[in-house]
């Protein structure tokens, strides 16, 4: 089944594109690769909660986080190349997660993702993957997540 059809099965509508906040582009094509900047998990052009992972937020609400970034990303995916259709694979993400000192969990937070993509790319969407906590992030966001697809 299609990646498009896949979206509509799962009831997933993609919002519109976010904007970038800094001054950068929110994907670069080089060849056949695709590189998404930094995503963060926006809505309406804001974060749905703010803080640190395992401290102010919970496992589950970046789990959320992780699934909105992800979808985030997927509408700057359709907007530069018209339909994922045309995604052949996902090579991969890296997510950088705001954790508490105390916070080992990264992997979980990010399987979210990794699942969203497999959900909706099938054996195309299994890609490499770092997981990595970090101190503090842009706006304060829970997580922000990078990803790298080919065409």
């Amino acid at each position: 089944m299609s990646p498009e059809k896949r979206l509509q099965e799962l009831g997933i509508a993609l919002p519109e594109t976010p904007t970038p906040l800094g001054s950068y582009v929110p994907i670069v094509q080089t060849g056949n690769l695709l590189f998404l900047s930094g995503i963060l998990p926006l809505v309406n052009g804001k974060l749905v909660r703010q803080g640190c992972v395992g401290q102010d937020i919970s496992l589950d609400e970046a789990r959320q986080d992780a699934k909105i970034a992800t979808i985030n990303a997927l509408s700057i995916l359709r907007s530069h190349i018209g339909s994922l259709d045309k995604i052949k694979r996902c090579i991969r993400i890296t997510g950088y997660i705001s954790s508490a000192s105390h916070f080992t969990e990264q992997p979980k937070v990010l399987n979210t993702a990794s699942d969203l993509l497999f959900d909706i790319f099938g054996e195309s969407g299994r890609h490499a993957r770092s997981a990595v906590g970090v101190n503090i992030l842009p706006l304060n966001s829970p997580l922000e997540i990078e990803f790298i697809f080919e065409v």
